[in-house]
């Protein structure tokens, strides 16, 4: 059975958020995690355009995560905390994020993103052009880089792809070179 068949079974042919049942679409949750069906969600145009836009988030729409938060399937529990943590200073989501429940793992994945941090306190990753990299992106290298306590080199124009961020400094990323993961200093990459 294919993925998209899968999930429109497990939705129910509705938005997994918003209960919407036009113009559905499977969703990827960045950075996948589980590399299963629950990496993935079933969601309407209106949910996916403001989960990817935060200047145009309705926060009356997300009123609907009062009920979807308590969704079983991960993906779900992901964007609800992420869209919850978005809106919180408008009151009644900070109300719904104290009931919310995610196991470790989860919570790590949530915030993964930086979804829900302070912009003052969010550590920005940006490529040797200053375009902001995100957890997911791919990236190229613009220069040969010797692995440390390696005999690799990580040649220039390697493509490494789905990066996780180092949520401490803006100067590093993770990402997988010829099988083997390795921390990147980011002015040595361009975002693809």
């Amino acid at each position: 059975m294919s993925l998209e068949r899968e999930i429109n079974k497990r939705s129910g042919s509705n938005c997994e958020l918003c209960s919407s049942s036009e113009n559905l679409q499977v969703y990827a949750i960045t950075p996948q995690k589980l590399g299963n069906i629950n990496d993935n969600i079933h969601a309407c145009s209106t949910c996916i355009t403001q989960i990817e836009d935060s200047a145009v988030t309705d926060a009356n729409h997300w009123r609907c995560l009062n009920d979807s938060m308590w969704s079983e399937v991960s993906g779900v529990k992901i964007i609800a905390w992420r869209m919850l943590s978005r809106l919180k200073k408008e009151g009644w989501p900070q109300d719904l994020l104290d009931m919310m429940y995610l196991e470790e793992e989860e919570l790590n994945w949530a915030q993964a993103t930086g979804e829900g941090e302070d912009p003052e306190d969010k550590v920005i990753h940006r490529d040797s052009n200053g375009v902001v990299i995100n957890a997911g992106d791919s990236v190229v290298l613009i220069k040969d880089l010797p692995v440390k306590g390696s005999s690799m080199v990580a040649k220039r124009g390697t493509a490494v792809r789905r990066v996780s961020l180092d949520h401490e400094n803006a100067e590093f990323i993770e990402g997988k070179v010829n099988g083997i993961q390795i921390v990147i200093i980011t002015k040595y990459v361009k975002k693809i």
